[in-house]
């Protein structure tokens, strides 16, 4: 007879599958064990149950009365993790035995795994949420940062200040990766100055496993110790080798786990090494040549790109392509020249530095960008990597990015989802009649739902910003003004991502007297709250940040426009399911996408935004606001202040009236249709779900089949 499991071995099991992130009754249950601690132990369930040994939980329990629901949620877990009646087994059997590999830089999945910086990142971790939900035979390969991203705070002046510290490997839901000799993996990678060593850890991510290398290992010197140490830290010769690990390590890491993909995803030109060990793998293996290994190779090859902005592209000179890839080439049989030709645009340039993007291009025979207007630029922008053919012949379609609803979708709305959409709707969010039930919701139950939310998010806001006063050693009379600082009946403008410069963080503050007119109109005010940090070497976008600092400690500005320090995935959670517009306001078409307006879709906040990007294809005159007309002038002090004029026209004219034009209830029922028209719309189009099914049918299936002709439009 199998013994019964304890309480505490069945939450163990559950910590350590991050299944439980995206699952509001479970995170629930490890709340409320201890909700102080749950809090501020970064909602790490490992962590907290470290601290509750079985028999102070077994107590813990019994007061709460937490056994059933702990039963309930380890049945649906194992539940989950057995069934076999997916999307996946259905409509991608081809990757049944074989699966598609994931390579991303970062992977952002809970804030309890810092292990992002932000959008790349979050979509990575996303799409690996998805990807179990639908039972796609995926593995996801990244490297695992002791020490993260870094927290960020900001000192007396305004000015950014970045902190890193070690994560605590031993609380963390990491496990030894264990290779088919029955060992931890372990991996090198030859360089001409020696090899770098990583061990290989995986976490598990629902049905999903993830590999993540980490090369703070005893073989290898400081300098490659700490190779893995930070996210996007260090120089140029740092980054490569960051690369070298993920790309070339991450193909020899699934190979020595015994898994021989069918399908690589590049996510961004960071992993592109990867289909240069997989060429020598094809080329020692099986006998090949390097060409008729490379055209192997990029038929079932997949790259996403993710940026329209030059410097997102990595670019290596020719000595650091020599020290790290030189041993590399040698087995493939290719020269220095010849190397460098597969970085190049034109092979011929010898001037010309080593591009990861293009060798990504290079080595794939599906290339997507992830808008439909970043398609456009991405063709225009790569257009020199196939000169015999016109800009709309060029082989880059899209597949516009999406948000993973579970994990964004607050739990309120959730309430509402399941009583006006049809039963399971959550498995079938990628098809638009599912979501035309929303329109059924009573107006008052959703402004009332939406303003539980908002007074969620006014309240958190406010225990944050007493919190960074204190920490500045503020004065008592600043830190007690700040606990009063927002106000619920405002209306309430959300503005977070990263500080760089194109983002335009500070495009409101153009006009000084219209933002003063906006924000303290005594009888329809606004309220604006800032996130986001700079890149640590970012000194125009730490201005920037300072800038807005500055203005949210003047007077006039107190409790209309505040800053919240170190945007996380908790912080974007409550801001996306909290406010009642979101502002995004780049320069257009520098945002490849965007996605933290689509998470605020799902949870009824409307989007006020440039028409760049996911926005581009969604915004249709009743679901949200649009700045601009999608023109761009030739000039960008021009378009700079046209974009400002519209903004601040747009919100005068069209949001603020809309926001308080209020019937005898009380309730904005215009607003209201607008929210209802944005989740109808938008819902089904920019959820994760939809976009991975994009994924596997327009490219994973076609390239596990060994289809080898290009695909230049995508749904």
């Amino acid at each position: 007879m199998v013994p019964r499991k304890s309480i505490h071995e069945k939450l163990t099991e559950l910590a350590n599958n991050l299944w439980w992130s995206w699952q509001p009754e479970v995170t629930s249950i490890f709340r409320s064990i201890d909700p102080v601690r749950w809090s501020e132990l970064a909602h790490n369930p490992v962590l907290l149950l470290q601290e509750y040994p079985p028999d102070k939980l077994e107590q813990r329990a019994r007061e709460e009365v937490m056994h059933s629901r702990v039963n309930w949620a380890y049945r649906q877990w194992r539940e989950y993790m057995e069934s076999d009646n997916t999307w996946g087994n259905t409509q991608a059997g081809i990757l049944g035995y074989r699966p598609a590999a994931y390579f991303s830089a970062e992977f952002g999945i809970h804030e309890s795994l810092p292990i992002y910086s932000g959008g790349l990142g979050v979509l990575a971790g996303d799409h690996l949420k998805s990807a179990s939900d639908l039972g796609i035979n995926l593995v996801g390969v990244g490297l695992f940062y002791h020490e993260g991203y870094f927290k960020q705070s900001v000192d007396t002046e305004g000015w950014q200040k970045e902190e890193y510290a070690e994560l605590p490997m031993n609380a963390l839901p990491l496990q030894e990766a264990i290779g088919k000799d029955g060992k931890q993996v372990t991996i090198s990678v030859e360089t001409q100055g020696g090899k770098i060593f990583a061990r290989v850890f995986q976490v598990n991510v629902g049905r999903i496993p993830l590999y993540l290398l980490d090369s703070d290992v005893p073989e290898n010197s400081q300098e490659d110790r700490d190779l893995t140490a930070r996210l996007y830290g260090g120089d140029q010769r740092t980054r490569i080798r960051q690369e070298v690990l993920l790309g070339i390590g991450g193909a020899r890491a699934l190979n020595a786990l015994g898994i021989v993909p069918r399908v690589v995803h590049m996510n961004e030109g960071h992993s592109a090494f990867a289909g240069l060990e997989i060429i020598r793998q094809r080329m020692h293996n099986d006998g090949m040549s390097f060409d008729n290994a490379l055209r192997e190779t990029a038929a079932s090859s997949v790259f996403t790109t993710h940026t329209p902005v030059p410097a997102g592209h990595d670019r290596f000179d020719s000595g650091l392509i020599e020290e790290h890839i030189g041993p590399l080439a040698e087995d493939l049989g290719l020269n220095q020249e010849g190397l460098m030709a597969l970085g190049r645009v034109d092979p011929q340039n010898h001037g010309e530095s080593f591009c990861m993007t293009v060798l990504a291009f290079k080595t794939s025979r599906r290339a997507n960008a992830v808008s439909n207007l970043h398609g456009v630029v991405s063709r225009r922008m790569w257009a020199g990597l196939w000169p015999w053919r016109s800009e709309e012949e060029i082989p880059v379609g899209h597949i516009t990015n999406g948000v993973h609803v579970p994990t964004w979708l607050a739990h309120q709305m959730r309430v509402l989802y399941d009583k006006v959409l049809p039963a399971e709707w959550y498995l079938h969010t990628g098809e638009p009649q599912v979501w035309a039930g929303f329109e059924d919701v009573s107006p008052g139950e959703l402004w009332e739902t939406h303003q539980t939310l908002k007074n969620r998010l006014i309240a958190y806001a406010r225990r944050r910003l007493v919190h960074q006063a204190r920490k500045r050693g503020d004065d008592i009379t600043t830190v007690e003004e700040l606990a009063d600082a927002l106000d619920p009946e405002t209306l309430t403008v959300g503005f977070a991502r990263r500080f760089a410069p194109y983002k335009r963080s500070d495009m409101i503050l153009h006009d000084m007297q219209q933002i003063e007119q906006i924000c303290c109109d005594t009888n329809r005010p606004v309220q604006f709250i800032f996130a986001g940090k700079a890149h640590p070497a970012d000194d125009h976008g730490k201005r920037i940040l300072q800038r807005i600092y500055k203005l949210s400690k003047d007077a006039k500005f107190k409790g209309k426009i505040v800053f919240l320090e170190n945007y996380d995935i908790n912080l974007g959670r409550h801001l996306v399911q909290g406010v009642d517009v979101w502002l995004n306001n780049p320069r257009r078409p520098l945002e490849a996408s965007g996605t933290s307006g689509q998470k605020v879709v799902l949870n009824g906040g409307l989007n006020l935004s440039i028409m760049d990007g996911w926005w581009a294809e969604g915004y249709d005159g009743t679901n949200g606001f649009a700045i601009g007309s999608g023109l761009i002038h030739a000039e960008q002090e021009v378009q700079d202040q046209r974009d400002a004029e519209s903004l601040y026209e747009v919100l005068l004219n069209e949001v603020i009236p809309l926001f308080y034009d209020r019937d005898h209830d009380g309730l904005p029922q215009e607003w209201i249709q607008y929210m209802k028209n944005a989740v109808r719309t938008l819902g089904w189009r920019f959820n994760a779900d939809r976009m991975v099914m994009d994924y596997v049918s327009a490219t994973y299936v076609p390239a596990a089949g060994g289809i080898s002709c290009e695909i230049t439009t995508m749904p």
